[in-house]
């Protein structure tokens, strides 16, 4: 009989054995590779069809993304209307985006429904007429976002750090302007749609209740058209990064608030010092227990959040710290940042702290593992990095292993403020 006065043992989330549910893979009739996870109770699907044609392949700023983003506007026989009423008669729901190197047509549905959603997808992919009406549309609504946005401190700081680690011509780095969108047209966005999704390279991911016959449905839907599978394989761009590294702008002239941006470049998930950073990362800003939190946060009340990430980029990567602050506190905001990474490099993370963000670590990973969704979420981050099942397990192991020592090394390797980028918008 349980002895109801004895508390139960807490299991630290390191004690847990991790497992990544593996995933099958079949190819569709045209090479496309199709990644699939069969799990969970709910009969629901979710298709994302993801296409090498993200901004770094287009010759005209924001071409990349108007093309992805009407490609729900429109076909030869729908108008953007009877699309979206059709995805809502089936309780569908599909979305598109567009990112650096790819952009995902994204299709949640019952399982039972796939068979008369799949052919709205194809006809989007295959038929979307970008036409001038749409297109204007777009434009309008874009600009007007811009500007609104454009009056923010934080994010012109967030578009400007990203153009000086990169250069503004740089997939990175390069932002949209109002006049880029006014020299759009709907010939280009056709060009574009022709080479990077008619005839592009593509990779399918597929998760949940899937139906015996998925193979099937897909092959019918997709495996005739000319579609190639996807290489990995990106072609170089040089990057222009900006010779000073830091920067005062006054944006709004009344002000109150300014927003810091402290970035510099490092590599991606593919250097030995990644996965280790990641841990470190953690300690320094990147949860809210870290130590620019306690400090800037809840020690100084210079700000309401600060933290610090690792960009995820499939090329060029940079380690960044962000954070809004009352523009008197901004300078001081950034000395105490610099403070906390000479505290890095200097002393040992203590047991007690190590073992809290290891903990913190696992029991985000055993979040991002609960359902079908989250764990094709996880292998499709492994695959388009050109990465394997051994990556995530490694990084388990780096996790659960990692010294303070290491962690003092790297700190003195990265955390060096005469290697970032710093910039106050206000």
């Amino acid at each position: 009989m349980t002895d109801r006065l004895v508390p139960p043992k807490i299991k630290d989330a390191v004690e847990f054995n991790l497992q990544l549910k593996p995933y099958q893979k079949f190819n569709l009739d045209n090479g496309v590779p199709v990644y699939t996870i069969d799990a969970g109770a709910q009969e629901v699907i979710q298709v994302e069809m993801v296409f090498y044609a993200g901004n770094w392949f287009e010759q005209q700023k924001s071409v990349a993304a108007a093309t992805n983003y009407l490609l729900k506007n429109g076909t030869s026989t729908k108008s953007a209307f009877e699309i979206n009423e059709e995805f809502e008669y089936y309780g569908a729901y599909c979305n598109r985006s567009c990112y650096n190197e790819t952009a995902v047509v994204s299709l949640s549905s019952l399982s039972k429904q796939l068979p008369s959603i799949l052919p709205v997808v194809r006809e989007m992919i295959t038929d979307s007429v970008f036409s001038e009406e749409e297109l204007d549309i777009y434009k309008q609504n874009s600009k007007q976002r811009i500007k609104v946005n454009l009056q923010k401190c934080d994010f012109v700081a967030t578009r400007l750090i990203d153009a000086y680690l990169y250069g503004e011509q740089h997939p990175y780095g390069k932002y949209t302007n109002p006049e880029d969108l006014d020299a759009l047209n709907s010939q280009q966005l056709k060009d574009f749609f022709n080479q990077y999704y008619l005839n592009g390279q593509c990779v399918i991911f597929v998760s949940g209740k899937l139906p015996a016959d998925i193979e099937t449905q897909l092959n019918k839907a997709f495996g005739d058209l000319a579609l190639k599978a996807f290489n990995n394989q990106l072609s170089t761009i040089a990057q222009a990064p900006a010779a000073e590294k830091k920067y005062r702008i006054q944006n709004d002239v009344d002000g109150v608030q300014g927003a810091i941006r402290i970035a510099r470049p490092f590599p991606n998930r593919h250097n030995p010092d990644f996965m280790k950073v990641m841990v470190l990362n953690t300690v320094f800003g990147g949860f809210f227990g870290s130590r620019l939190m306690s400090n800037i946060r809840e020690d100084k009340g210079y700000t309401y959040g600060i933290h610090s990430y690792v960009q995820n980029h499939i090329h060029e990567s940079a380690w960044l710290i962000s954070t809004e602050a009352g523009k008197d506190v901004c300078e001081a905001a950034i000395e105490e940042i610099y403070k906390e990474m000479k505290l890095l490099r200097e002393d040992l993370v203590e047991e007690d702290e190590l073992m809290l963000v290891r903990n913190y670590l696992i029991g985000t990973i055993l979040g991002d593992l609960d359902g079908p969704f989250q764990i094709m979420g996880r292998w499709k981050n492994l695959i388009l990095n050109n990465l394997d099942g051994d990556y995530f397990y490694r990084s388990i192991e780096t996790i659960k292993t990692i010294s303070a020592e290491e962690l003092r090394e790297l700190a003195k390797k990265y955390l060096n403020p005469s290697a970032f980028y710093e910039i106050v918008v206000i």
